[in-house]
């Protein structure tokens, strides 16, 4: 497959396809291969950000995320967030995380800061590409 931009949906399955199999054969970076799979996943990226747009999740819905992946309760959190009375305000949406609990979060959950600081409604630009690999987005 010759690279080409990405129009639709037939296009961006081919690609897909040959990214499998260039990732299969686990090419050298510097091989024509290797650059081959890289603007081949540029592409890919550009289109799913063009299709497939995804905002970062409001702030209590990714610690809840995170309490779910990580199997912990309320009382495991309240280090982070001050008592359990806040913990509870923060989840119904009645307080607003302080900077000193998303600095403990981000610390101790990994959660990243920028989904802690996003105010309900607000959406932030398209984040940048890390360019550590060549990963879709599921349909």
């Amino acid at each position: 497959m010759k690279p080409k931009i990405i129009r639709n949906e037939a296009d961006y399955d081919a690609a897909l396809k040959r990214i499998d199999v260039l990732m299969e054969n686990d090419p050298e970076p510097t091989s024509p291969e290797g650059e081959e799979l890289e603007l081949l996943c540029l592409l890919v990226e550009s289109y799913e950000e063009k299709e497939f747009p995804m905002d970062l999740p409001d702030p209590v819905s990714a610690i809840k995320f995170r309490m779910e992946q990580q199997g912990l309760k309320a009382k495991d959190l309240v280090p982070y967030i001050g008592s359990a009375s806040k913990f509870s305000e923060v989840l119904s949406g009645q307080r607003e995380l302080s900077k000193t609990m998303i600095r403990k979060l981000v610390d101790a959950l990994g959660i990243p800061a920028e989904v802690l600081l996003k105010e309900p409604g607000q959406s932030f630009p398209p984040m940048q590409s890390s360019n550590t690999g060549c990963i879709s987005r599921s349909r």
